[in-house]
């Protein structure tokens, strides 16, 4: 990609390419690592302060469009394989963690997945573990940027009463920065349902103190 075609897209407003990732084994890893190299060659890595700094000044201070690769769930394979592959290559990643997910006995985790659309792979079926533990997020947070997936993977027409606001918007993000020491910045919902299609889900989003909410097609600052 010439210098001439990363100045018409951020002239055309296409600052940032988000790629979703979940499930990353090490059957994948080679792959992986292939994708996120040439991403990184073409793209910008792009940090928490980066985004704030645009939606605050309208200013893109990076040189290219910017990317950020995302891992959802809370698998395991995501801190053993996925984030050592994004250090190895200097890319801030975020991952967005299902904390009920988290908070399972290991072998309650199977079953766990089973029943909130949490997709497994078959080579880590015999796994002692298949979630990631809280020790593993705080070591996430120390480098990339950890958000709640909601408490249980929770769809946004889930979320009807104060009681489920408190388990799936409040509670997952105050553990999550009880654990890393940093603000978890960004809600996202299963399915990626978008900021502004609910009242009610709206405001409690904002009343939870997310500043952004990650879609299928989109980061939104919402604060």
């Amino acid at each position: 990609m010439a210098f001439a075609d990363y100045r018409t897209a951020l002239e055309e407003g296409r600052y940032l390419r988000v790629v979703n990732y979940h499930n990353t084994p090490s059957s994948t890893a080679g792959q992986l690592r292939e994708e996120l190299t040439a991403y990184g060659e073409a793209f910008a890595s792009v940090t928490v302060a980066d985004l704030d700094h645009f939606y605050a000044t309208g200013e893109w201070r990076l040189d290219r469009p910017g990317f950020i690769p995302v891992f959802y769930e809370g698998y395991r394979n995501n801190h053993t394989v996925a984030a050592p592959i994004c250090d190895d290559l200097g890319l801030t990643a975020w991952f967005p963690i299902i904390t009920r997910f988290v908070d399972c006995p290991p072998d309650e985790q199977r079953a766990f997945a089973d029943a909130h659309d949490i997709d497994l792979v078959e080579e880590e079926l015999s796994y002692d573990r298949l979630a990631l533990t809280w020790d593993e997020v705080a070591e996430l947070g120390e480098r990339h940027v950890v958000v709640p997936h909601t408490g249980s993977h929770a769809p946004i027409g889930a979320i009807v009463t104060a009681a489920d606001v408190e388990r799936e918007l409040v509670e997952p993000r105050r553990r999550i920065q009880e654990v890393t020491g940093q603000e978890a910045v960004a809600n996202v919902y299963l399915y990626g349902t978008p900021f502004g299609t609910s009242d009610f889900q709206d405001r409690a989003v904002l009343d939870a103190g997310y500043r952004y909410q990650i879609s299928n097609t989109m980061i939104q600052r919402i604060a």
